[in-house]
């Protein structure tokens, strides 16, 4: 049994299964791979937790203005893994992201438990995202004078809290606005709140269908909104740089550079990691890229050398506008402005601008990590690990349409209702444990295959993916003990499904008892 569930697929194999269902249509260019990199990279994580990685939480400190150095540690990581993506990614160009790389590299067993894994990445990943999406969406309809009621733009958990905050003594408002959810919802049976985040499941219902009109219309939509959202983000810099006070950067009655050393830095980049999974992404349409050994690797490596820079140099202009303790809130951009000394009309317009680029850049996040999700469900039913259905391709779209209307289900459902705190450690440890195997993969083939052609090579194996590894280690390390423990329970679900399901109907093990017949 162990010898069968650690079968690995060849990638010739993985070319012939191509033919089932007719196969992904090939139509992204290095361009467009591009594009959709940066527009899963830019998106929640820097409009929505470098709040939190700044000022830091009861489980972690914060990094500081320091900030800088933790976009940089996170953009080391995630460098050294995107390379072994790149030569995965280059040698086989089939959908399925980390899931296909692993089933070839170390057999049905790791593949299955990084499919399981990638869900994590891209499904629960989006919930934190759509969640995200809402509390931006609400900010910029009130500059409009459109006010959503908290009880339809928000979740149960959050609304309680506040609820028992204000009841305690709060007074901020936007603890105040939350904790009006829980008394002005309408009751249902046994005077249970209704209480649903309205904004993000119908988000996710728009994004859904524009996946299965098609790629091609996908990946347009996300250009365009990567060309605004980029440019929001160069605004920003252009009106926070003539507002940076320098004490703000190094002030010793906040703890200076660095309040919390090397310990903040580390903690901050475990937080902040959130905003660099999107390079990854970019593998998915592996399948549906016209030159996949050229235009793979340099859409994983440009995207993530785009992302970084304009990360470090936000961070640094947004310490420099406001002291970084005041920083730890959902929209830590738009607190800086508020804070900031300038013209008032001048910041007005400027928050209105911060609060529309929030909204696009989630919405170019979600676009992506809806098309890649699906995706992961083909590869795996294909292989038979998941029922047939979600390798359907639609007869005119040519999409994995029964795998995007249940992906679109599941987040739309969850993000109505879930915590973004619940899921964005979650997501992190996720995609950091895929980045491990793949970077282990890269090794394994390299020794099992050494012949194998490779348009893309990693440099210096095996010391690259080694030092891949290790930096994804350690910021796994830095997450709390409840995400490794949500974690493991997840794993152990999967592992469940896999038996019962997914070594019975695996279509290696069947052609491999075909063969010996």
């Amino acid at each position: 049994m162990a010898r069968g569930i650690f079968a690995r697929k060849s990638v010739a194999d993985f070319e012939a299964d191509t033919s089932y269902g007719g196969g992904l249509k090939r139509t992204l260019g290095r361009w467009h791979l591009t594009a959709l990199g940066v527009g899963a990279t830019i998106g929640a994580g820097i409009f929505a937790t470098t709040g939190t990685a700044i000022v830091g939480d009861p489980l972690r400190p914060g990094a500081g203005p320091a900030i800088v150095f933790s976009f940089l540690l996170t953009a080391v990581a995630c460098g050294f893994a995107a390379l072994c993506y790149a030569e995965f990614a280059a040698m086989v160009p089939i959908a399925g992201s980390a899931y296909t790389y692993a089933y070839a590299a170390l057999g049905e067993f790791v593949a299955w438990i990084i499919g399981w894994d990638l869900i994590i990445e891209y499904a629960v990943g989006n919930i934190g995202v759509a969640i995200g999406w809402s509390g931006h969406f609400r900010e910029l309809l009130s500059h409009f004078g459109v006010h959503l009621p908290a009880w339809l733009s928000t979740d149960y958990r959050s609304a309680h809290d506040a609820f028992t905050a204000v009841a305690g003594g709060a007074t901020d408002v936007g603890t105040q606005f939350l904790a009006s959810a829980w008394q002005e919802a309408p009751r249902l049976l046994g005077g249970l709140p209704l209480i649903i985040n309205l904004p993000a499941a119908a988000v996710v219902f728009v994004v859904t269908i524009i996946l299965i009109i098609g790629i091609r219309e996908s990946a347009n939509t996300t250009s365009a909104m990567v060309v605004l959202k980029v440019g929001i983000i160069l605004f920003f810099l252009a009106i926070g740089v003539f507002l940076i006070n320098p004490e703000n950067w190094n002030n010793p009655a906040t703890g200076g550079f660095a309040p919390n050393g090397f310990k903040g830095i580390s903690a901050a980049a475990a937080i902040i990691f959130f905003a660099y999974i999107g390079f990854d992404a970019v593998s998915t349409a592996a399948e549906e890229t016209r030159n996949p050994a050229k235009d793979m690797p340099f859409g994983i490596i440009m995207s993530l050398v785009i992302c970084t820079v304009l990360y470090v140099a936000l961070s640094a202009v947004l310490t420099g506008m406001a002291p970084w303790q005041t920083l730890g809130t959902p929209e830590p951009m738009i607190t800086a402005l508020q804070q900031a000394e300038g013209p008032p009309a001048l910041l007005t317009f400027s928050r209105f601008i911060i609060a529309l680029g929030a909204v696009i850049a989630m919405g170019s996040v979600l676009m992506v990590f809806q098309l890649g999700q699906p995706r992961i469900f083909f590869s795996m039913s294909r292989d038979g690990l998941l029922p047939r259905f979600f390798s359907r391709v639609h007869p005119r779209f040519r999409t994995p349409y029964i795998g995007t209307i249940i992906t679109g289900t599941f987040v739309a459902t969850f993000a109505a209702f879930a915590n973004i705190a619940e899921v964005v450690d979650l997501t992190n440890i996720g995609t950091l444990f895929a980045f491990v195997l793949v970077s282990a993969g890269v090794i394994f083939l390299r020794k099992a295959e050494p012949d194998r052609h490779r348009p893309f090579r990693v440099p210096g194996v095996p010391f690259t993916p080694m030092i891949s590894i290790v930096a994804c280690g350690y910021l796994m390390i830095q997450l709390p003990r409840v995400t490794w423990i949500r974690f493991g329970i997840w794993l152990l679900l999967g592992l469940v499904i896999y038996f019962l399901y997914g070594y019975r109907n695996s279509a290696l093990r069947k052609r491999a008892m075909s063969e010996e017949r």
